[in-house]
């Protein structure tokens, strides 16, 4: 069953403002718990126990000055972090949060959009916004940022073999690339966790990778690269190339818990704070690591990539065809 068009529209709105709120919010709670980890209290001065933080960030931004080089190619200057932002927000669009409901005989669906491509859809997002990360790096006319582009480009080309690999296998035993279906033959059989643990821990660093989030946040290494991409980015621009690593993460870590961890199922029928609360603790994990983890050098990166998560997704995925053919 369909929903109308204007329930659709409705859905959209609410999801994408949840969605940068709980982006916004999700830049406190890393440095909340950065803080904590680290002995010292993080952000406390804006609003009670720092809680106005992010709107804080948001009004120093809005009023910065964007400046610009002098020789920076205008029109792709000025696109590539809209780019990012926008594939990083529609990607979100393909993950499940529900079932579905029907209230007062209006179908309403667990999802923005609900495609039998969706898996596919979400990596195509991926790979288009990184096209924003080079071309801002590219148009910046800047030494640093070219750098700093073309080891982001890398970096993500790179880990995206391993990251589309290791979900072969759930594709395999959900018999679909439709994300709902995918959760509906979990909450009647298993978590895929369980049958893909392998497939779990490829998915998880590639991921870590495609996100550049420590220990694979090279691409952005202040100290060596003087912030890599968008050193020549200020203001509201620079804003939007960090809402959509920000928002790649939310959509990594949801994308995470509907392909292992069941979706929305649990012990209770409580719907969408289900997939909230698994996916707030995956971001958990992405924040721990950060804390904790030294960053590696780019040799470590590249060769655990190609030389490590690459060929043990690819086994993964050949025993779990295997499996299937051999007990049909």
């Amino acid at each position: 069953m369909n929903e109308p068009w204007w329930i659709a529209l409705i859905e959209a709105l609410v999801i994408v403002n949840i969605l940068l709120g709980l982006f916004a919010y999700l830049t406190l709670i890393e440095r909340k718990l950065m803080g904590r980890m680290q002995l010292r209290f993080g952000p406390n001065r804006a609003g009670k126990f720092g809680l106005l933080q992010p709107i804080a960030d948001l009004l120093k931004l809005i009023r910065k000055e964007a400046f610009a080089p002098e020789s920076a190619i205008e029109l792709p200057y000025i696109l590539a972090p809209i780019v990012s932002a926008f594939t990083a927000i529609a990607a979100f669009a393909f993950i499940p949060y529900g079932p579905g409901w029907t209230v007062n005989g209006w179908h309403i669906n667990g999802e923005v959009a609900n495609v039998s491509i969706g898996l596919i859809a979400i990596f195509a997002l991926g790979s288009i916004g990184v096209y924003g990360f080079i071309v801002g790096g590219w148009a910046s006319e800047s030494k640093y940022s070219i750098l700093g582009s073309m080891r982001t480009c890398a970096q993500l080309v790179s880990y995206e073999v391993s990251l589309a690999l290791s979900v072969l296998g759930v594709v395999i035993l959900g018999r679909s690339l439709n994300l709902p279906e995918i959760v509906s033959r979990q909450g009647s059989f298993l978590p895929y966790a369980i049958p893909q643990f392998i497939g779990l821990i490829v998915f998880f660093f590639a991921g870590i990778a495609e996100t550049s989030r420590a220990p694979f946040d090279l691409p952005e290494a202040e100290q060596e690269l003087v912030a890599g991409y968008h050193t020549e980015y200020s203001g509201m621009r620079w804003g939007l190339f960090q809402m959509a690593e920000y928002i790649n993460l939310i959509t990594l870590s949801g994308l995470m818990v509907t392909l292992f961890f069941e979706g929305w199922h649990g012990p209770w029928d409580i719907g969408p704070i289900w997939f909230l609360l698994k996916t707030m603790g995956v971001l958990f994990v992405f924040i721990w690591l950060r804390t904790t983890l030294p960053r590696l050098r780019y040799d470590q990166l590249m060769r655990f990539g190609w030389k490590v998560l690459l060929p043990v997704a690819t086994v993964n995925a050949v025993i779990t065809a295997a499996l299937v053919v051999a007990f049909q």
